[in-house]
This record gives structure tokens, C-alpha cells and sequence, in this order.
């Protein structure tokens, strides 16, 4: 993915780093201090033991502490793009993915039989029902439900699935991800995956700050469950050497790893959905800072889009004389529907 390659600048740097970098860093260091100073997995864990050792910490100690949780926060800080790809799905390329992928596969089929139009009509349904002039109240309720529901099926599919099959990526998150990736632009000509950089930084304020608010929660999402899932095998590590019902423990950073995917699936969603509305909103403020005319007419801003795509993607010359430059003001124009 691309997308997921592009910073938040208009986000403080303090709250972008507290949320999605420092705490799930300072989570993971705190449960596996507390099992050491519980005595594991040297011996057998009391964790009265452990609340001794942190009640009698000293100011050195504390601050200690607290810096060696801030430069692994640093240091971890740059991976935060690589981690969000591995839970995609991208990476690694084996262990499993083609039986993880065909899950998916099957898993997007089942979306799309419930995304499938019932009839019009029931076969129950009177023959009066079938006059073209029945106002649409005539329609029988459960027929009108199901259309509905049907409806409401076919728009959640398009979130969670890529239209193409061989984009289909092994994990719902990616395929959320995928999706956006696939459709975010497309009506209007443009390709996400080069757009979307670009336009990203001339979003105006309001619409910015709503991506950002949900890429932040999407982000810290994805942190919170690689660091549950790395706590509970580092529990397990810890606790196996006493047996008994102590390994359990580890079944707690786990169930936060598995609540913090769901949540990054649905955030995901979210933020696919802010993507969506920047374009709607703001895509001509990527042509205003280009100082490219506005286009007249819907199919000369799907053509002026689609030749700006090919040009950053493959470098493919814009047609000269197309459109000219228009050197008026650089100011965006706070929106364009």
C-alpha cells in the first residue's frame, strides 16, 4: 500500500507520538517489568512482591525507567509504516498467505452473495402490485426491507474488499486498505496510490484534521496489537517455567491484541472513508496549486486527473496544450464538489 505512507504534519507532534508511539511502548514495558519484579521467571511470581519493588522505587529510578521507554519509543517511531504493512498482509510473503488469502477470498464472495438485489418482488406479492403506476409504498414491506438491507450489504463490500480479485490481501485490515487504495479518487479519474500524497497536503484545515484524527486511531490500533500480541509471548516466555495456570496470564495482553485488530479494521474504515470525502471536497485544490486551469466539465476533469495520474506514475508526458496554466492565486479553494 501507498496510502499508508503519508504523515500527519497538521497533527501536533506531541499527541501523534503520545497515542500511537509512547503509551503502547510504555504498556509493553510495564507488564513485562511487573512480571520480573513478581520474580518471573527466575521463580515463582508474587506479585505482592511486584507491588513491593514498585512502591519502593526512587526518583532515579522512575526517571531511569521512564527514559529507556522514551528512546525505544524513538527508536520505534520509523517502523510504524513497516508494522501497519505487516499487519496488511504484505510482508512476509510465505508462511501461510496463500491459504490466508483464499480465506479472504472466500470471506469477500460471502459479502457479495449478501450484497446480491433480491427480486422486486415477492412471487406472493398481488397482481396489482406489478402496475407501473403503484406508488412505491405498494411494494410489500419485507421486499422493501430486503432491498434495503441488500443496499446497505453492497456498500459495506466495497469498504472491505478491493473491486479486483488479485488485489485481495490477506487479512480484512488490508483489504480495507486495499480497498480505499482502489476506489478513493476513481470517480473522478484520479489513482490514490500517486494523488493522495500530494493532495494530502493542500486539504483544508477541517478535512485534514479529520484524517488525521483517524489515522492517528487507526495507527494506534495496529501499535497496541503488535505490542499485546509481542506481551503475550513474552508472558508465555516468562510464566511456562512454573506451570500450572500462570501461562493463562498471557491469554490477558492477548484478548487486548485481538480487541486492538478489531478496532484497527474499523478504523481503518474510517479513515477510508475521510480519504473518500478530501477527494470529494478538496480535489481541486490539487489543480489550483499545480496552476492548472479548472476543468469545465465532469469529463474533462476525469481526463485532466487521469493524465496527471499516468504522469507520476509512469512518467507518461502530459499532453501538451491540454489545459493551460492559470497563474492566479495559490490559495486553495476551500473545496470543490
Amino acid at each position: 500500500m501507498t496510502l499508508d505512507a503519508v504523515g500527519t504534519p497538521s497533527e501536533t507532534v506531541a499527541r501523534r507520538f503520545f497515542l500511537v508511539d509512547y503509551l503502547p511502548t510504555y504498556g509493553f514495558v510495564l507488564f513485562v517489568l511487573v512480571l520480573g519484579w513478581a520474580g518471573a521467571p527466575a521463580r515463582h511470581p508474587v506479585f505482592a512482591r511486584a507491588w513491593h519493588t514498585a512502591a519502593g522505587l526512587g526518583v532515579a529510578e522512575v526517571l531511569l525507567i521512564s527514559l529507556v521507554v522514551l528512546v525505544a519509543t524513538i527508536v520505534l517511531a520509523p517502523f510504524q509504516l513497516a508494522l501497519v504493512r505487516l499487519v496488511e498482509g504484505a510482508r512476509p510473503r510465505r508462511w501461510g498467505r496463500r491459504r490466508a488469502v483464499e480465506r479472504q477470498r472466500r470471506r469477500r464472495e460471502a459479502w457479495q452473495r449478501r450484497a446480491e438485489p433480491p427480486s422486486a418482488l415477492s412471487p406472493s406479492s398481488p397482481p396489482s402490485a406489478l402496475s407501473p403506476s403503484s406508488p412505491p409504498s405498494a411494494v410489500a414491506g419485507p421486499d422493501a426491507a430486503a432491498v434495503q438491507q441488500a443496499g446497505v450489504a453492497e456498500a459495506a463490500w466495497r469498504a472491505r474488499f478491493p473491486s479486483a480479485d488479485h488485489l485481495t490481501c490477506p487479512t480484512a485490515f488490508g483489504n480495507v486498505l486495499a480497498a480505499m487504495e482502489d476506489t478513493a479518487g476513481r470517480a473522478y479519474g484520479h489513482d490514490a496510490a500517486v494523488t493522495w500524497p500530494r493532495l494530502y497536503l493542500l486539504l483544508d484545515d477541517k478535512v485534514r484534521a479529520a484524517v488525521d484524527q483517524r489515522r492517528n486511531a487507526m495507527d494506534a490500533s495496529v501499535r497496541m496489537c503488535a505490542t499485546g500480541l509481542l506481551a503475550a509471548l513474552v508472558a508465555v516466555a516468562m510464566l511456562t517455567p512454573h506451570g500450572g495456570w500462570w501461562v493463562f496470564l498471557a491469554l490477558a495482553p492477548l484478548a487486548v491484541a485481538i480487541a486492538a485488530y478489531q478496532g484497527a479494521v474499523h478504523g481503518a474504515l474510517a479513515y477510508a472513508e475521510s480519504v473518500h470525502v478530501a477527494y470529494d471536497l478538496c480535489r481541486f485544490n490539487l489543480l489550483t496549486a499545480l496552476h492548472l486551469e479548472l476543468p469545465a466539465d465532469v469529463a474533462a476533469d476525469k481526463a485532466l486527473n487521469r493524465a496527471l495520474s499516468e504522469f507520476w506514475r509512469q512518467n507518461v508526458p502530459l499532453p501538451e496544450g491540454s489545459r493551460g496554466y492559470h497563474h492566479g492565486s495559490t490559495k486553495g479553494p476551500g473545496g470543490g464538489g
